[in-house]
């Protein structure tokens, strides 16, 4: 069993939809949706291009998850706090 890991542009609106649309692909297992930092976890032998073309049928702009996006998503929930409190 592998696990896939990808960025996917949503809104808490989308997680539902994401859910079930991965739920369909043949081999998905399991399924983790971490909206706050647009992170989708899949678990499961499914093919990871069955899984990005999944969900791009859907409408969703995906990628797979990389080192990079994780350091951008920690920049940008400390920016946004920093506005929160005037700072900036």
């Amino acid at each position: 069993m592998e696990s896939t890991e990808l960025k996917v542009e949503m809104v808490a609106l989308h997680e539902k939809r994401v859910r079930k649309c991965l739920s369909k692909v043949k081999g998905v297992e399991r399924v983790e949706v971490e909206g706050s930092i647009q992170k989708v976890v899949v678990t499961g032998y499914a093919n990871r291009n069955k899984i990005l073309k999944a969900l791009r049928r859907v409408g969703l702009r995906v990628e797979l998850w990389s080192p990079r996006n994780e350091l951008l998503s920690a920049y940008a929930a400390g920016s946004f706090a920093f506005n929160n409190y005037g700072f900036f």
